[in-house]
């Protein structure tokens, strides 16, 4: 086998890691948010548990990442796949924490707290369940104009993370003696919203990869 060879073999193994996290990520933002609506403490915990998993890939993936970079010494296009993974699996990773904590809020709610949830957390949800499908369509084919779409489905979630927001405000004025809990689902709001701000930051490394220079999609 050739040193070019060799190359993409290895970068390929990388790239089928990073969907894997990517869809691990995706699950783990679907149970825990299952857990919160079906008041699944046991979910919450397992949740909170799989999370070591998506830290050893993480890590895992940046020391493939660096040992190549060492051994090849990639320059252009090459340098920049390496470069993307490594950013890529950070933001894959901290959107696997904000799940994480989202599984914690619904542990500090508990069974009892007798709260009608949000149900625009679940749509907030949804959009961000179609971003990671297209980010990862976005990322193997390296199609940009897919990455540019990432931006405007999280500037959904953005807009209905301030409604969802208004509400617990309103709520938590008309309902002072529950308000740590009411808080709680805030923070929740605000995890889905990261979860969808971290996709965004993928997009624009892809548009790195592609392009080869920097672009912010949050202007």
């Amino acid at each position: 086998m050739s040193v070019r060879e060799q190359f993409d073999l290895e970068l390929q193994v990388l790239r089928n890691e990073l969907v894997e996290m990517a869809k691990s990520a995706r699950l783990q933002l679907e149970q825990a948010v299952k857990s919160l609506y079906d008041k699944d403490l046991e979910l919450a915990r397992q949740v909170i548990k799989e999370d070591e998993k998506i830290d050893e890939l993480d890590l895992a993936i940046n020391e493939a990442a660096i040992l190549l970079i060492a051994k090849q010494q990639p320059v252009a296009t090459d340098l920049r796949k390496l470069i993307v993974a490594i950013r890529v699996s950070t933001d894959l990773e901290r959107m696997a924490d904000n799940a994480k904590n989202i599984a914690r809020s619904t542990l500090h709610l508990g069974e009892d707290h007798q709260l009608d949830i949000d149900p625009s957390l679940k749509d907030m949800c949804n959009v961000a369940y179609e971003m990671v499908d297209l980010a990862v369509e976005s990322y193997l084919t390296e199609d940009h104009k897919l990455a540019k779409k990432l931006s405007e489905l999280d500037d959904s979630i953005d807009q209905t993370f301030g409604e969802v927001l208004a509400r617990m405000l309103s709520m938590s004025a008309t309902n002072p003696q529950k308000i740590q809990l009411i808080m709680q689902i805030a923070f929740i709001a605000r995890y889905i919203e990261r979860f969808g701000d971290h996709l965004t930051n993928i997009a624009e490394s892809i548009l790195y990869l592609v392009k080869g220079k920097s672009y912010d999609l949050n202007q």
